[in-house]
């Protein structure tokens, strides 16, 4: 049986570049998704075997999603194809349950190496990523930058993005005083008092684009 796939990446193109690699390949392309809302919400009414993000995507970061289907949807493996080679992307990617993690530098024939040894329920990293990436953290000052709860970085992404308090609540599903107390928590966590700050932390910590 194919495996069964769901790409998400905001990028039309890349999209159909990969589907059509993949199908070539005998995997199956199930759907498809340009952010990592639609992407969860792909995941939960298929239930592929594999869903292959990018990091940066609007609305909902690739790593927020894979902790979300890491979550509710651990059937799913997730494999984060992206830009950033920095340590710290590859370690909070491993925290947030990613089961691959593969450089869009590489040749397409990593992808597919990478989706056979994940579906077979191996970690995947691509050529060149240090094995420091696996090692465990040795100190606190070396844990994951990002001290906030996943629904917390939802909400920072999307002030990042200029959303309002009431669109924030709409696309989380929450009420807007549910997401206002998220705001004025993560602001108190990461000690910063106005959005542009806000902004400035997600563009910094890869949350969001500049």
């Amino acid at each position: 049986m194919a495996i069964r796939i769901v790409l998400a990446d905001d990028h039309v193109l890349v999209r159909q570049g990969l589907k059509s690699l993949l199908e070539r390949e005998g995997f199956q392309v199930v759907a498809e998704a340009s952010d990592g809302q639609e992407a969860l919400a792909q995941v939960e009414s298929l239930r592929p075997d594999i869903a292959v993000m990018d990091i940066s995507m609007p609305t909902l970061n690739g790593l927020n999603a894979a902790r979300e289907m890491g979550r509710s949807f651990p059937k799913t493996k997730t494999i984060l194809l992206t830009g950033h080679d920095g340590i710290q992307y590859i370690r909070e990617a491993l925290a947030a349950g990613a089961k691959g993690y593969v450089l869009k530098s590489q040749a397409a024939s990593d992808l597919l190496l990478a989706i056979r040894q994940v579906s077979r329920g191996q970690v995947y990293l691509s050529p060149g990523i240090s094995s420091a990436a696996m090692e465990p953290y040795p100190s606190k000052s070396e844990k994951p930058r990002n001290p906030l709860t996943s629904r917390e970085s939802q909400v920072l992404q999307l002030v990042a993005e200029g959303k309002s308090t009431k669109d924030v609540a709409s696309l989380l599903g929450i009420s807007v005083k549910t997401a206002e107390s998220h705001r004025t928590r993560l602001m108190q966590k990461l000690d910063v008092h106005e959005t542009a700050s806000l902004v400035l932390y997600a563009i910094r910590h890869g949350i969001v684009q500049a």
